[in-house]
């Protein structure tokens, strides 16, 4: 069936040589449907919120973890909410904010990613992927004006360094590379606190997941919109470890023995 809605033939855009960049080429054709481009809101909107993720760098890779509650005010929107993504084999991208924006942000970037790989056939470097997510979060800035916030965190495995690399940003587009951990969300400023005290630099893989879910778990117990972890319901973080092999989620099992292993040690049993 061909007609205006579905032409015999794709547009010219579509089979023209162009940019390597997928946003490049939406900005071109359809801009209005780029995330943040239609016009901001005039009043309060209320709507779920991500928060804690927690990220640290270990010998040769990086972990990135995220607890899984989202909120809507003093109310608990959701309790299985996943808040780390692959953005490709060897990096990944971690939200707090604005749930919706934050999503759609990260589907972009992922999209972006894809694209960039098809044209060129190669992977954009890890440093060049980072720069293209810092131009996305600049394009919410109208939004992020009005209080919907997107904020993400990057890191993956720089191949041309042979280690793992983390990226925080602003609210306005600006990247900052990170060293050796760092965290956002309403639960970072305890994380933080975790993190400085457990990361070493001589952390092994498995090492750095423990230090991640010590540090989550830290925020959970101050911070009411950061969720720990509920083995009754068989909810636990997200944990994805990236080093020279590519990425990889944490299986909850293991994740469960962890989670047991911290839950058993003497300074958290103490009552606080």
């Amino acid at each position: 069936m061909t007609g205006a809605r579905y032409p015999a033939r794709l547009p010219a855009a579509f089979t023209s040589p162009g940019s390597s960049s997928f946003v490049d080429f939406l900005r071109s054709y359809a801009p209005e449907l780029l995330p943040g481009a239609g016009p901001a809101p005039q009043t309060p909107v209320t709507a779920p919120h991500a928060t804690t993720i927690v990220t640290l760098t270990y010998s040769g890779g990086m972990v990135m973890a995220g607890d899984r509650r989202a909120t809507m005010g003093s109310s608990i929107a959701h309790r299985q909410m996943e808040k780390v993504f692959p953005a490709d084999e060897l990096s990944v991208i971690g939200i707090a904010g604005t749930a919706g924006i934050a999503v759609e942000l990260v589907r972009l970037f992922q999209l972006e990613l894809e694209h960039y790989e098809k044209i060129e056939g190669t992977l954009l470097s890890l440093e060049g992927k980072a720069n293209r997510l810092g131009s996305m979060v600049r394009g919410n800035l109208p939004m992020a004006l009005q209080g919907l916030v997107a904020m993400p965190i990057f890191g993956g495995y720089d191949q041309r360094e042979d280690t793992g690399r983390i990226f925080s940003y602003d609210v306005v587009g600006g990247r900052y590379d990170e060293h050796d951990h760092h965290s956002i969300g309403s639960g970072s400023v305890y994380a933080r606190g975790s993190l400085k005290k457990l990361w070493h630099p001589d952390l092994d893989g498995d090492g750095a997941v423990r230090v991640a879910l010590h540090a989550l778990m830290d925020a959970a117990d101050d911070d009411s919109a950061t969720g720990g972890p509920d083995a009754r319901r068989g909810i636990y973080p997200i944990v994805v470890r990236v080093d020279t092999t590519g990425q990889q989620r944490i299986p909850d099992e293991q994740l469960a023995a962890m989670v047991a292993e911290i839950d058993a040690l003497p300074e958290r049993s103490r009552e606080r």
